[in-house]
């Protein structure tokens, strides 16, 4: 099994900062796309940022400019730099991965337990 576990939500005032973390652990043989995904009250959950094994990059038009995703493929390890935040950016937001665990076999795809991450005016 795979576990993806998350850190560095919190509370923060609008035009500040924070940084999420996501490692992987488990039976790892590959991690595909990593991402960021977020849900606030009421709404679906949505897409924020995503990475590959190689480091292309995909952004929400929402977050582009402000928000910066990166990974550590040694580490199993994803991360979210948020600036410039906003109220609106106020969501519980999950970690996701796509991960091979065993060489040629299909690959499955995990979900974190989420992190709150809220944005005072």
């Amino acid at each position: 099994q795979v576990q993806l576990v998350e850190s560095g939500g919190g509370l923060v005032q609008a035009g500040g900062s924070l940084r999420l973390s996501c490692a992987a652990s488990g039976i790892i043989f590959s991690i595909n796309t990593m991402g960021w995904y977020r849900q606030a009250p009421g709404k679906q959950r949505e897409l924020v940022a995503t990475i590959t094994f190689g480091g292309s990059t995909n952004y929400a038009d929402s977050v582009k400019g402000r928000f910066t995703i990166s990974r550590d493929n040694a580490k199993n390890t994803v991360w979210l730099q948020m600036n410039s935040l906003k109220p609106e950016d106020t969501a519980v937001y999950y970690c996701n991965a796509d991960v091979r665990a065993v060489f040629r076999t299909p690959s499955w795809e995990y979900w974190g337990q989420g992190t709150q991450v809220t944005v005072s005016l």
